[in-house]
């Protein structure tokens, strides 16, 4: 068992010791029956298994990566029973404890994203759409990571003189719905989701 594997049973199994009712009263958007909770994540249907701790997919055929089942446990673990959306956005620098990842989050992320996408907005529209999300003006996007934590992406293609650039927002309260590193695999996660929905590779020399 590798070390992923491994962080993965540990959550699993920390799933299991949850008060799951609790779960679905700090978060509304999980349903419940009588052998799985089910949400969203980025326009995908999962299903927990209330008995076993495992995560499948409900929505389609495609497999379930590690990110996604490590973004659903956390945030059944972290969400605070008195977290609420606040309509204010923020770039990842200025959440709560970001300022020390964030010099990470735009090489790893928003780099990679800007240049995925350069000369490409068309494919960005369609893969933003097949993730479940839509436009909100000519520059923005908005996202439903989770129903709690939506992301606006922002993106302006490059011309002859500057490079395209792209920023996600969130809502302040996300980090009181998930660990900040948390944030940082959620905003991967919608990286890797939107190159292969448009079927582009990430420019790896972006990293």
């Amino acid at each position: 068992m590798n070390n992923y594997e491994k962080q993965l049973e540990d959550w699993r199994l920390r799933f299991l010791s949850m008060d799951q009712e609790d779960i679905c009263r700090r978060l509304p958007e999980v349903r419940k029956s009588d052998t799985r909770l089910t949400l969203w994540h980025y326009g995908r249907q999962f299903a927990v298994d209330r008995r076993e701790g495992t995560i499948s997919v409900l929505s389609d055929s495609r497999p379930v990566a590690l990110t996604t089942r490590l973004n659903i446990y956390t945030l059944f673990w972290f969400a605070s029973p008195s977290a609420r959306l606040s309509g204010e956005w923020l770039p990842f620098r200025d959440l709560k404890d970001g300022s020390p990842f964030a010099a990470a989050f735009q090489s790893g992320v928003l780099m990679p994203l800007a240049a995925t996408f350069s000369g490409r907005e068309d494919r960005l529209e369609k893969a933003v759409e097949a993730l479940r999300g839509r436009r909100l003006t000519n520059a923005g996007f908005l996202l439903p990571a989770f129903d709690c934590i939506p992301v606006k992406l922002m993106f302006w293609d490059g011309d002859d003189e500057f490079p395209a650039q792209a920023n996600l927002l969130f809502d302040r309260s996300a980090t009181d719905f998930i660990h900040i590193e948390s944030v940082v695999t959620i905003a991967t996660e919608l990286l890797r989701q939107l190159s292969e929905a448009a079927e582009l590779p990430i420019p790896r020399d972006t990293f």
